[in-house]
């Protein structure tokens, strides 16, 4: 059985408090940055929704979010879609990285 992230992050913030600083902010919290995010890359879209892809932690209090958004114009019209890497310091969006759908895209961590 497969549990969602959200739920998965949830229990695991409950079960270590206080180990991670950001978790002040909650899932709530990350959620809404990211709606918020999302909501002005769609600002004339009848509706919208996003799908979190994946998260990773950068430091204690920074973690990048890879999400892919969809906004509904009206209906019957194609959907736009758009992938994007959202960086999240101290509960604030930080930054945001527009990410290419096509299967050319390579995204890998930088190297040092």
């Amino acid at each position: 059985m497969r549990m969602p992230l959200a739920m998965l992050l949830s229990l695991w913030m409950v079960v270590t408090p206080g180990i991670i600083p950001l978790a002040h902010a909650g899932i709530d919290g990350i959620s809404n940055v990211i709606e918020g995010f999302v909501s002005k890359q769609f600002p004339d879209a009848e509706s919208h929704f996003w799908v979190v892809n994946g998260i990773h932690w950068q430091e204690e209090n920074e973690l990048v979010v890879d999400v892919n958004a969809v906004g509904l114009k009206a209906a019957g019209q194609i959907p736009t879609e758009n992938r994007y890497l959202i960086l999240i310091v101290s509960g604030e969006l930080a930054g945001a990285q527009h990410i290419p759908l096509d299967d050319t895209a390579i995204c890998q961590p930088e190297q040092s």
